[in-house]
């Protein structure tokens, strides 16, 4: 719905002027006067259907009550009457995309710790900043502390409640709907830290959504899924090396849903050389045990690593994509960065390493999107650490839209899932799908096979929902004891666009209106008559309100025959 009114971002705001027209008020009454004032300008721009200047009516309430600064976003938005919001709150909500998936995600820190591979291969790996012993020391590792999420996790000192909490009432005095979070569970390899830190780490980010103070995770998960703000997935960053079978069945009673893996590279040589401190061959183990367990896999990799080449990274990320002993369901695209206190710094400050030039950069970025297939989902291009901080490396904050530019110079497209969802295309260029058709792909990954299901309108290439159906396969002891046998598993479910709130309905959104049943339905049918059973993954269960069976074991529903 077109409100009226006119974009506030970019637009610099002038000092307020003396104005003698007005009684003083004191300061605190003035400024409410002048919020108040503003909101009914808003309203009245939304009732008439004439364009309003958010900035310009700021200005204009600050000079007339004399207001040392123009009223804030958040305290404009907590002053809109509840009948408005509506309305209101998605033209004035600060950084639409944050929600656009139809999640809201929260990003949290465990506390720093060192990387447990030093143990066997006597240092950390030569590219990585941070973690108690580097130049970073009050940072996690491969984290500086000047990140967003380190920051606010610094001011939290690191306590997983207040950090949550912090982050989600922030997330909605912004505009945004929290109904459904996401949790991202960062900072170095969670799984190698004591059972005691993260069972207390998971507990409390469960009660701060729920507001209860649990004895236990389970009871933590519980209210948790009573709350208002439910914890629909979290997603945990580890290594081959602790993602194995007993790691995976632990994070299934979590609550886990996605795990975010380091790969860096696919060549044995360069994984040798960096120091990973684990194989290539690792990883496949690693992406095969983690998706019979359910889970979705997003893959990290680190293009311009030394020794490797402009043409290697490129045939890398070709062999990534098409060999089924990887084909993550997702990826986070790292460039390589040369960071004071690292080993790679040592190498760039001797002459011995030298990144590519940005242009290459920007080419060689264009050419992997190009490559992604339709399945996959490019998370990110480049670690939001502070260019101040990197010596060499990425020099511009914006390299996927340089990329994507690149791209369309060279006549190529990217159809990942990100460029292609709902509420990115309406956002980024106001198109909305118009003709929506049921897709299906197939394909074989990780030892077993896998149907990609999604709506879409496949003439303006627009993704409205998705399902990943998977095949179980493989000997019983690598699986989870509820996955034994013949049987099929749904690790995500997801429909795209703004978020809208639990038991909401918004006819102009694509939450709730029926696609993740028939999504279902689909994967159901697919897997009686094909694969001849279906177990449906808990926590995409809980994440999209699927009416289900009661839950039996730590993160799956009974199997279906």
């Amino acid at each position: 719905m077109d409100t009226g009114i006119t974009s506030f971002r970019g637009t610099k705001e002038k000092g307020p002027k003396t104005n003698t027209s007005l009684p003083a008020f004191r300061p605190e009454e003035a400024r409410v006067k002048a919020i108040a004032e503003i909101v009914v300008q808003l309203v009245q721009g939304v009732q008439t259907g004439h364009d309003v200047d958010l900035n310009s009516i700021k200005r204009q309430a600050a000079t007339k009550y004399r207001l040392a600064r123009a009223p804030k976003l958040v305290e404009i938005i907590a002053a809109v009457p509840d009948e408005h919001r509506a309305i209101l709150l998605p033209q004035l909500k600060a950084k639409p995309v944050r929600t656009a998936s139809g999640i809201a995600v929260v990003a949290v820190m465990s506390k720093p710790h060192r990387c447990p591979h030093i143990a066997t291969t006597g240092n950390i790996c030569v590219y990585c900043p941070g973690g108690p012993d580097s130049d970073f020391e009050y940072s996690t590792q491969s984290y500086t502390g000047y990140e967003p999420t380190s920051m606010r996790a610094i001011r939290a000192r690191y306590h997983p409640y207040g950090q949550a909490r912090a982050r989600v009432d922030q997330l909605r005095k912004l505009g945004h709907n929290v109904d459904k979070v996401e949790f991202i569970l960062m900072g170095g390899t969670f799984m190698s830290l004591p059972l005691d830190y993260r069972d207390y780490f998971v507990r409390n980010l469960h009660d701060a959504l729920s507001g209860h103070t649990s004895r236990d995770v389970a009871e933590a998960m519980h209210y948790s899924e009573q709350s208002r703000t439910k914890c629909i997935g979290l997603t945990i960053e580890t290594r081959p090396d602790y993602c194995l079978t007993p790691h995976l069945t632990q994070m299934l009673s979590y609550g886990c849903t996605r795990l975010e893996i380091g790969l860096q590279s696919i060549y044995e040589d360069v994984a040798r050389d960096t120091n990973r401190g684990h194989t290539v061959a690792a990883v496949g183990d690693c992406f095969y045990l983690a998706k019979n367990a359910g889970f979705k896999v997003i893959a990290h990799m680190m293009p311009d690593l030394p020794n490797v080449g402009w043409e290697r990274d490129v045939e890398s990320f070709q062999e990534f994509f098409e060999n089924p002993a990887f084909r993550s369901d997702g990826l986070k695209v790292y460039p390589t960065l040369v960071i004071r206190g690292t080993g790679l710094y040592e190498l760039w400050r001797k002459g011995l390493y030298r990144n590519y030039e940005p242009t290459q950069l920007i080419d060689l970025v264009a050419r992997i999107l190009a490559l992604v297939p339709p399945w996959v989902r490019i998370y990110r291009i480049q670690r939001d650490i502070p260019m101040p901080l990197v010596t060499s490396g990425v020099e511009k904050g914006n390299l996927r839209e340089l990329a994507l530019a690149r791209m369309g110079h060279l006549g190529l497209t990217c159809r990942d899932v990100r460029t292609r969802e709902a509420g990115i295309q309406d956002i980024h260029h106001r198109v909305r799908p118009e003709e929506v058709e049921l897709l299906r792909r197939d394909y074989t990954a990780n030892g077993s096979w896998e149907t990609f299901l999604s709506y879409e309108d496949p003439h303006q290439d627009i993704l409205i929902g998705l399902l990943r159906l998977r095949k179980v396969s493989g000997r019983s002891p690598d699986r989870q004891p509820e996955l034994l046998g013949r049987c099929s598993i749904v690790r995500e479910l997801h429909i795209y666009g703004t978020a809208v709130a639990v038991h909401a309905r918004d006819a102009s959104k694509h939450q709730h209106q029926g696609y993740g049943t028939l999504l279902m339905e689909a994967a159901e049918q697919i897997a009686r008559a094909e694969h001849r059973t279906l177990s449906e993954s808990c926590a995409d269960r809980v994440a999209h309100l699927q009416p289900a069976p009661r839950l039996d074991g730590a993160g799956h529903a009974p199997k279906l025959y």
